[in-house]
């Protein structure tokens, strides 16, 4: 197969690369047989799909229709997958609302969240004006689609969004609606949405700084805004984020969290749907990194098969052979001021430092906010350190979060041999005692306006009255070593507990520390390690243990009024102590011989009898 320019950045008579394409082509007809076999075993099959959402019915007459108009599928022109696509538009024409809109979810009459689906349905009309000759079966499912967004198209061209990336995902619709069905309001409509100015800061980070809405929102909508409309400065975009993304790939294939405002911020975030974009630019643009990432993005197979098979159909050019691949450097730093994250490599381990948290700023837990505590992680090998975290048992505010990092260069390293960088993070929280009221605010009838002090509210009038406030500052110094960190924690203020937190990913052995229960532990002396096969990372050291200092990982009243917690899943060990005061934690990754690699590294645990 030679692919032909498509007027979408398509390259005339460009190699094919026949296992990329068959892989997809075979994940997709896996899926699509599935959908087969259960409409035509089950009685109740249809029943059933009607009351799935709309963006998975969406989803389904995509995959159905890509795998019909594909030469190479199993499905081609199926006349079973066509009918089950038909079926399927009308369960999605009785969720359509008298808006145009679809019901359903938490979002009620949501153009945005409508124009997921709209999307993929008018990607499905795009790969079936593709099919030729036209049967009967896919000009009536053409018709179909047309019926379902003739009455959507309204509410495209007037309706409104609540978060950054809707902006680009309804004028993406926008964009393939008039690529389907012409019509100069769409793309005024769209114009207006872009006029905006793309929420992307020079590092690369959108504005939500999430991986899953870059990967699954922005930059696709990017990509078909830049390609209906022929506005390649989209593009440059998206390839901005796309190098950015590289500087976020972890050794265990996740793509950085730790930054986000969105869900996505608590857990780690898969490579895979970054696929299509990689592999786009890797060809388009010559970028041998790219490449490595397209590679890397498929290790685990082919994920949103029903996307990438219709992607690769409307643009042929993401078929055809990669630059030959070139992984980054082995030692290299990143640092992006704007988030306020730093990425150090070495061969040894890759550390991450973060501290550009909102919750200084706002003093609140919300969505769309920056809230996760972590502020360092490390990675060596198998064993990964998901989170460092520090919490203090000051009146409830919860655990250190600062909002800038300070970097300091130095020209000379400790060893004298290599220049070495401090990332300083900081945050000062406080909390007031509030005196009598003046005479004259005061009320006969002792009645005070409802106020927020910060940690709670009350009929007392807080800002009304002269205070007394207890304030303690917390800073911590990290300095990357080639194989590790030295973190310094400096607490000036009031006597309270502090617990530092270290939560490392299940599978690994932790010895040195005192056993909590069969995950936790504490590090009371000495030096503990945590290793899996012939990784490990050792820490320390140990700070002592008394009853007025309890390993335990405060999150703060934000969550526990509401029963809450934001906690780390994974085994947890804890070092602790009082402020005010310092302490220098250590943090090594070892490679060890393999015959000392145990078989007993799964959820185990040799404890400190002390």
């Amino acid at each position: 197969m030679a692919i032909s320019d498509d007027g979408a950045g398509a390259r005339a008579a460009t190699p094919l690369d026949e296992e990329f394409f068959a892989s997809v082509v075979a994940a997709a007809d896996l899926r699509a047989a599935a959908l087969l076999a259960d409409s035509s075993v089950d009685a109740d099959a249809d029943a059933g799909t009607a009351h799935l959402p709309h963006r998975t019915l969406a989803g389904r007459i995509k995959l159905l229709v890509a795998c019909v108009v594909t030469d190479r599928s199993r499905f081609h022109r199926s006349t079973d997958a066509l009918a089950l696509a038909l079926r399927t538009t009308d369960h999605l024409t009785a969720q359509q609302g008298t808006t145009g809109l679809f019901v359903g979810g938490d979002n009620v009459n949501s153009p945005p969240d409508s124009a997921f689906s709209l999307n993929d349905l008018a990607d499905a009309d795009a790969l079936l004006a593709l099919e030729s000759p036209v049967t009967d079966q896919a000009s009536r499912l053409r018709m179909r689609l047309k019926e379902i967004a003739d009455p959507a198209k309204p509410a495209l061209l007037a309706g409104g969004i609540h978060t950054p990336n809707h902006r680009w995902e309804i004028s993406a619709a926008l964009a393939r609606f008039h690529r389907s069905w012409p019509d100069p309001e769409l793309r005024t409509r769209a114009e207006e949405w872009l006029a905006e100015g793309i929420d992307i800061d020079p590092s690369g980070f959108y504005s939500e700084r999430s991986p899953n809405y870059a990967a699954y929102v922005s930059n696709p909508a990017l990509l078909v805004l830049g390609d209906v409309f022929g506005l390649p400065e989209l593009h440059d975009l998206v390839e901005r984020n796309l190098s950015l993304t590289l500087e976020l790939i972890r050794p265990d294939g996740s793509v950085e969290t730790v930054q986000s405002r969105r869900q996505d911020q608590n857990g780690a975030y898969p490579l895979a749907p970054y696929l299509l974009p990689f592999r786009r630019f890797a060809i388009e643009r010559n970028r041998p990194d790219f490449a490595w990432a397209a590679t890397e993005a498929v290790r685990d197979g082919i994920a949103d098969p029903e996307t990438v098979l219709a992607d690769i159909l409307l643009h042929p050019i993401i078929t055809a052979v990669l630059p030959e691949p070139a992984a980054p450097l082995p030692t290299r730093n990143s640092f992006a001021s704007r988030v306020s994250l730093a990425s150090d490599v070495s061969p040894e381990r890759t550390l991450v430092v973060f501290g550009g948290s909102d919750y200084p700023a706002f003093r609140a837990v919300r969505s769309g906010l920056a809230n996760n505590p972590t502020f360092a992680r490390l990675f060596t090998g198998a064993v990964v350190l998901d989170s460092v975290r520090l919490s203090r048992d000051f009146f409830g505010l919860g655990p250190f979060r600062a909002d800038t990092v300070e970097v300091i260069e130095s020209t000379t390293a400790v060893d004298g041999t290599a220049d070495a960088t401090e990332y300083r993070l900081s945050e000062t929280v406080g909390a007031s005692y509030f005196q009598p009221m003046r005479a004259d605010k005061r009320s006969a009838d002792g009645v005070y306006a409802l106020t927020d002090e910060g940690r709670f509210a009350a009929s007392m009038a807080f800002d009304e009255r002269d205070t007394d406030t207890v304030t303690l500052a917390t800073a911590v110094s990290i300095t990357p070593t080639p194989t590790g960190a030295d973190l310094q924690f400096t607490f000036d203020g009031p006597d309270v507990a502090w617990a530092i937190e270290l939560t490392f990913r299940p599978g690994g052995r932790l010895d040195g520390v005192r056993s909590l229960d069969d995950n936790d532990g504490h590090l009371v002396d000495g030096t503990g390690s945590y290793r899996i096969g012939d990784a490990a990372i050792r820490f320390g050291p140990g700070n002592g243990s008394s009853v007025d200092s309890p390993p335990v990982y405060r999150p703060g009243q934000d969550y526990t009024f509401l029963g809450g917690t934001d906690a780390t899943a994974g085994r947890h060990v804890y070092i602790t102590g009082r402020s005010p005061g310092s302490y220098v934690l250590h943090l090594d990754a070892e490679r060890l011989d393999p015959a000392e690699s145990s078989p007993e590294d799964s959820n185990t645990m040799k404890a400190d009898a002390s």
